[in-house]
């Protein structure tokens, strides 16, 4: 099929020809690229693909599953969305960028279209996001019964062997914006919970762990020249949003980083010895947010010290285990409270390159909270799971970044504006979605998710 009738056929996500070739060479210092796009790969030949999708689309489901439909209806903030929506917003994406690009294709519900677009402005309106909330219809059920459906019609396509290299690559970027919103349905109720007074636990069987002491220790690093990002996906093999590329160098100065995260123990420090009182300590913002909102301790910790508020309801909070739902303003405090600074995205990535992705995960470990380091491990650890780790990098566009033609290009270039990079997953992030490129990013603000720091420093 010519080029050109590849885009016109699927305006939403053309592929050939993106991006534009480089003048410069990304090759020198940098791995080696992946093979020709040309190619199959594990993500996108029909069968990996649809055990994948599958396999994410259940997990979704299954995450719903303790959920009412009263509890799936409800938005405690503007930030958070309900469950069902996330359930609904999911199943709108695979309908609307995959089935929905084919001419003549008919949807479930036509104004579903206008209830679950979230910010794709040029496909057409959408329901207002603080308003989430009072979508009482369609019901629960009936949002099921549309993931059902949409499953279905896409299964029709694959087992006829109508799932052509770009519908390929648009359903492999929707199982991972679905395991984004798998996320953030886990925070979003989170918060919903802790507004109730009667404090539910959105499981009650989550299991907890009590650990020992890790000493924290510098790992020092030499000025280097490093590449980071990802190469620019779907032209080359591995999967990587668009904001990780393209990939190029960058020189990291001399550094060190801290072996582990910041933990509950040493952030209490922190809250005792005056910290959210001493403006010597905030950037500007983050002060009059304090003063405004009478912030005093992290978001879900409980005024008597010794609880914190998680998926399970109110437990002892662990002393060792990486303090979490931190905003970038009190991650940013904390680090100069303690004579150190958050560290660069690049040098984050930088130690993480060539890391093992293994951690804490929602779907590894089960209990949907950060656990301690063991302490006998010895190097950096817990650079994957339990917190995502804030930077100090701002969220910008790489050198030579392109967003993705059409419709998808507003999935993350337009955002590059007011937020924050972090970094490493967390507890409540499936372990096959992340890898040490991925920029997560929020507002300074934000602390409902599960957001911690590492600490980083110049040399004496």
């Amino acid at each position: 099929m010519p080029t050109e009738t590849l885009r016109i056929r699927h305006p939403a996500f053309a592929i050939r020809g993106y991006p534009p070739p480089m003048s410069a060479n990304p090759q020198q210092a940098m791995p080696p690229q992946a093979a020709a796009a040309d190619a199959p790969t594990p993500d996108t030949d029909p069968a990996g693909l649809a055990a994948r999708y599958g396999r994410v689309r259940a997990r979704s489901v299954a995450l719903a599953a303790p959920l009412s439909p009263e509890d799936a209806m409800v938005q405690s903030m503007e930030d958070a969305s309900p469950a069902k929506w996330h359930l609904a917003h999911t199943t709108w994406f695979f309908e609307r960028f995959v089935l929905g690009a084919r001419d003549g294709y008919v949807p479930v519900d036509a104004q579903w279209d206008f209830l679950f677009n979230s910010y794709y402005q040029s496909v057409g309106p959408m329901h207002a996001r603080p308003s989430r909330g009072l979508v009482s219809r369609p019901s629960l059920g009936q949002v099921l019964d549309y993931r059902a459906e949409v499953d279905a019609r896409i299964a029709r396509r694959v087992d006829a062997g109508d799932i052509d290299r770009d519908d390929a690559r648009v359903l492999l970027l929707g199982t991972h914006h679905e395991q984004q919103h798998q996320e953030l349905l886990l925070t979003d109720i989170k918060h919903a919970f802790f507004c109730n007074p009667m404090a539910p636990a959105y499981r009650d069987d989550l299991p907890a762990s009590r650990g020992a002491a890790t000493p924290l220790r510098w790992i020092a690093r030499d000025e280097a020249i490093a590449g980071i990002g990802a190469p620019a996906w779907p032209n080359d093999h591995a999967f990587a949003f668009d904001s990780e590329s393209p990939r190029h160098r960058v020189l990291v100065p001399a550094h060190a980083l801290a072996s582990r995260p910041v933990t509950n123990a040493e952030y209490a420090a922190f809250v005792d010895d005056g910290g959210y009182a001493d403006p010597a300590l905030w950037m500007s913002e983050g002060w009059a947010l304090l003063q405004s909102e009478g912030t005093c301790r992290p978001l879900y910790w409980h005024a008597d010290g010794e609880r914190e508020f998680t998926l399970a309801g109110w437990r002892a909070r662990d002393p060792h285990a990486p303090a979490c739902h931190l905003s970038y303003h009190e991650a940013d405090a904390f680090a100069r409270w303690a004579g150190a600074r958050l560290p660069t995205e690049a040098e984050w990535e930088q130690a993480a390159t060539g890391m093992a992705v293994d951690g804490h995960f929602a779907d590894a470990d089960g209990a949907l909270h950060p656990r301690p380091a063991r302490g006998d491990e010895t190097g950096l650890v817990q650079m994957f799971g339990d917190v995502w780790e804030w930077t100090s990098s701002a969220y910008g566009s790489y050198p030579g970044f392109r967003t993705l033609p059409g419709a998808l290009g507003e999935y993350n270039g337009k955002f590059m504006c007011g937020q924050w990079i972090l970094r490493g997953g967390s507890c409540a992030t499936p372990r096959d979605h992340v890898r040490a490129s991925y920029r997560n990013f929020f507002p300074p603000p934000a602390r409902w998710q599960f957001s911690g720091l590492r600490l980083a420093r110049d040399p004496a």
